[in-house]
């Protein structure tokens, strides 16, 4: 894969996963990233033990690899004047520096915008919050559960009255990983306006801003209409039953979006083995499936059940409408097509336990970016000082006085 981030520098003071998971992709496309961590107890996600309904494993810190592979580590006291230099220096040498941390706790570390741009004026300023930069919440704290989730309406789009309570997240770091894609995009899309006019820029990424662009359309329709968006009840009647889920018969799914239902239905209808509905008058074409899309759907549900998802895979093979099972994780980690396009990728920790990632989404040359490990906490602090000039006496003298972890 070309490397297209090679000879960029990004310095990270972050942790969790909104932010630290963007330059963890910058890192798969060759960015030389340097993590700041807290001098005495690292990123906040190296203590995470579980989430959800999942336990991390004590070998291999799935999270924690995910926002962080393929960086350098450093355990700094930024409350300290000798950490807070090392730090300034390290910014004079970047392209990028990349935080989370809340207004107030910038000003009071002195990582503001004029503070890192006095040691490098060329530096992209990058901050990743919860609500935004501006507004009564700007300096409240938040994560996807909240910000991504509940308040940009993403929820709510999804709650059925049936559930009675409020549906969580699909996946720990959900929002945050949509978020870090999008951080890593408006740092190249900074680094690209750089190069052309010299011009340094900041970047503001919000989980609230990066939930509402995903609902997007949902808030065009709404804000149109003057209607909150929620789903339509699970038992609505469907006027086009090629875009529905069908149970088979080993308990499985399978989601079709055949938006064209008079062209698709005649060739489906072989398939399930009933190819007179084909020229049935109730079904002839798309006006009549969508009057008569109750009946059809029925008919669905009935050849659907007969059979076993295996089976269908084979019989649906040359089918030339849309279609999918509907996988677990599990299932589409394995699936050829993953498989044939590397979105899995085999790593191995720090001491050298195997997992699996799922590959940076973006390839470049037709080839998926290979995944670096996480670092140790604090494991390249005397190369990374090494580089800054300084000798081993020096940074002997940094670790006991704990400015260096």
């Amino acid at each position: 894969m070309t490397m297209v981030m090679q000879g960029i520098r990004v310095l990270e003071v972050a942790e969790h996963t909104f932010v630290p998971a963007a330059s963890a992709l910058l890192a798969d496309w060759g960015a030389d990233v340097l993590k700041i961590e807290h001098v005495e107890r690292g990123d906040a996600m190296r203590a995470l033990a579980s989430t959800g309904v999942a336990v991390v494993p004590t070998d291999v810190h799935a999270l924690l690899e995910h926002s962080n592979r393929g960086k350098r580590s450093l355990g700094l006291d930024l409350t300290s004047p000798d950490g807070l230099d090392i730090l300034y220096k390290l910014a004079a040498t970047a392209d990028v520096f990349l935080t989370n941390k809340l207004p107030r706790v910038r000003k009071k570390l002195k990582i503001g915008v004029e503070e890192i741009r006095g040691h490098n004026p060329r530096i992209v300023y990058v901050r990743g919050t919860g609500q935004g930069e501006r507004g009564p919440d700007a300096d409240r704290g938040s994560y996807d559960s909240l910000a991504f989730w509940a308040r940009a309406g993403t929820a709510m789009g999804i709650m059925q009255p049936e559930y009675g309570h409020v549906p969580v997240p699909p996946a720990p770091g959900f929002g945050d990983s949509l978020g870090a894609m999008t951080i890593a995009g408006g740092i190249m899309g900074a680094l690209l306006h750089r190069e052309r006019t010299g011009e340094a820029t900041v970047v503001d990424v919000s989980l609230l801003g990066t939930g509402m662009w995903a609902m997007g359309q949902a808030f065009a329709l709404s804000m149109l209409l003057g209607i909150p968006w929620t789903p339509p009840p699970v038992d609505a009647p469907r006027a086009n039953p090629l875009v529905a889920n069908y149970l088979t018969k080993d308990g499985q799914w399978l989601a079709f979006c055949c938006l064209q239902a008079g062209y698709y239905w005649p060739p489906l209808c072989k398939v399930i083995d009933r190819p007179q509905l084909a020229d049935d008058p109730r079904f002839a074409n798309h006006a009549a499936l969508t009057t008569n899309s109750g009946e059809a759907m029925r008919i669905l549900q009935e050849a659907f059940a007969e059979r076993t998802v295996d089976e269908w895979r084979q019989r649906l093979a040359t089918f030339v409408g849309q279609w999918t099972v509907v996988q677990d994780t599990l299932a589409a980690a394995a699936d050829p097509q993953t498989v044939a396009n590397g979105y899995i990728q085999d790593c191995q920790t720090a001491a050298g336990v195997p997992f699996q990632l799922v590959a940076a989404p973006v390839q470049y040359d037709e080839k998926p970016a290979v995944p670096g490990r996480a670092p140790r906490f604090n494991e390249h602090a005397d190369e990374i000082l090494a580089n800054l000039g300084l000798d081993e006496t020096a940074v002997l003298d940094l670790k006991i006085r704990g400015v260096v972890a």
